[in-house]
């Protein structure tokens, strides 16, 4: 999510206020006595990085009477197991940059990225840890949720006979999951009730599961320029997101099927006539409206919370979600 446009969608000043000390806790749980892996689980922080889930911890905290310092510390777990579940990612995608920066799996090592993100899950935990044995217990449970994900993503790839309900599993699993548990946390933290934290983890499950399908149509929608890497980078590596599984299954199946026949990476010509098949066939318009249905369930999930500030700033979230697609459409 672009911070400028954010900014002015949460009007909640002691959110962004909370975000900033959220930074300093993270260069705080990121150094270590070792200069050298200092270096190392910090070079994901010095590329950026949105921040989206710490932002729904902040958020989310508003639920609470007088959010203490309890929710910047979940905002800096949060982030921090994100950051270890990228470094892994890289050394199983091997990528070869991240956030506009070299891969610490491609300027160092495999080994050494492996071990930097056991690092920072180790911090997460450590950091969780004033919050309670919940607090603690939900992000060892949300990791295991990550690690199930990826397992059947690798599983996945490459097959065009998974059909969709293996697609929307990982999605839970590898996006919602945390994305839930940022703002349960934050929720958690903040002192928000039950029923609160309930209606509030229910509502960035669904956005969770919006924010994965638009960020997919992305990859088959927008230019090289807007997402930073060549569009069609999901379809070459054989992960066959939403508007490609609903390709498969419609008219123009058994050629979908054809060009991704061979072997992975998938030839540009092949990428770009699977892209071209699944706009046309209107495959893309339909995994949009899945991601409207989640963003509607997510609104409905708000209904339990007492109208204000917050619920208005968490439903426009919410829609933003969908819009960005349109903006990257042009």
């Amino acid at each position: 999510m672009d911070r400028p446009v954010v900014r002015d969608l949460i009007p909640i000043e002691r959110v962004w206020a909370r975000l900033e000390a959220v930074e300093t806790g993270l260069l705080r749980a990121t150094t270590s006595e070792d200069a050298f892996l200092t270096r190392i689980a910090q070079h994901l922080l010095a590329a950026g990085g949105k921040r989206y889930r710490p932002l729904l911890a902040q958020v989310a905290a508003e639920l609470g009477p007088e959010p203490g310092d309890g929710p910047v510390a979940a905002g800096v777990a949060v982030e921090l197991v994100h950051l270890g579940s990228l470094y892994h990612d890289d050394v199983i995608d091997e990528a070869a940059s991240r956030r506009g920066a070299v891969s610490v799996n491609a300027n160092w090592s495999n080994t050494v990225a492996i071990l930097a993100g056991d690092f920072l899950l180790a911090r997460a935990s450590e950091t969780a840890a004033p919050l309670g044995v919940e607090a603690v217990t939900l992000l060892a449970r949300t990791y295991a949720d990550l690690c199930e994900g990826q397992i059947l993503e690798l599983q996945l790839m490459g097959d065009t006979n998974q059909g969709p309900a293996g697609y929307f599993r990982v999605v839970a699993l590898k996006t919602a999951s945390l994305i839930r548990t940022s703002a349960r946390l934050g929720a958690m933290a903040g002192g928000a009730g039950p029923e609160a934290t309930e209606a509030v983890s229910r509502w960035a499950h669904e956005v969770g599961m919006a924010f994965q399908i638009t960020d997919d149509v992305l990859d088959l929608v927008a230019t090289e320029e807007f997402l930073g890497k060549p569009a069609g980078s999901d379809v070459k590596e054989g992960t066959f997101t939403l508007p490609v599984l609903y390709s498969l299954e419609g008219p123009d199946g058994a050629e979908v099927r054809r060009l991704l026949a061979g072997g992975r990476p998938y030839p540009a010509e092949a990428v770009q006539r699977v892209i071209d098949l699944a706009r046309a066939g209107g495959h893309v318009e339909r995994a949009l409206e899945i991601a409207r249905g989640h963003t509607a369930a997510a609104a409905a999930a708000l209904e339990a919370l007492p109208a204000g500030e917050v619920a208005g700033v968490l439903r426009v979230l919410g829609d933003y979600l969908i819009a960005r697609v349109e903006d990257a459409r042009g």
